[in-house]
């Protein structure tokens, strides 16, 4: 239900030549305050289609941004090294020749499965090597709290 388009709505869009980068609290603040507001307070909501009130929260679920924004959103560098927020330091980057640039280049062959067909390519993927790595771990709630709880409070929009 939640992925129907009946049941969504653009909140926002920040257009512009540039973006908000670091500032984009102070573009979200309207929003944050809204949201926290229907989800502290008892809200009371005619639904049409039973004809009785019920109470109501709201959530902000997910965003659908492209890579530059997912960074400004979460504070995580989407450049270097530690780009993938899901591999973290068990990324497989490498730097290219020329410019030293990171790159991810046919590291998404350790997602598949060990027997997948790809992992044994030779010949499209990295060139005469076969995939041996398995995908990193994947972090529970609390480990990943406890890796974003050493970093402290941070504060944007000054």
């Amino acid at each position: 239900m939640c992925m129907r388009l009946e049941f969504m709505f653009l909140s926002m869009v920040i257009p512009g030549p540039s973006s908000p980068v670091w500032n984009i609290d102070v573009c979200l603040q309207p929003l944050i305050d809204e949201l926290a507001q229907l989800w502290s307070s008892i809200t009371l909501t005619y639904d049409i289609s039973r004809k009785q009130n019920f109470l109501m929260r709201a959530a902000l679920m997910w965003t659908i941004n492209d890579f530059l924004a997912y960074g400004m959103l979460s504070s995580w560098s989407t450049q270097g090294k530690l780009a993938c927020t899901y591999c973290l330091e068990n990324n497989k980057a490498f730097k290219l020749t020329n410019r030293g640039k990171a790159s991810f280049f046919d590291c998404h062959c350790r997602f598949l499965p060990h027997n997948h067909r790809y992992k044994k390519n030779r010949k499209d993927f990295f060139v005469d090597r076969v995939e041996k790595d398995v995908a990193p771990p994947c972090f529970s709630g609390e480990e990943l709290h406890d890796v974003v709880s050493e970093y402290g409070d941070i504060v944007f929009g000054l």
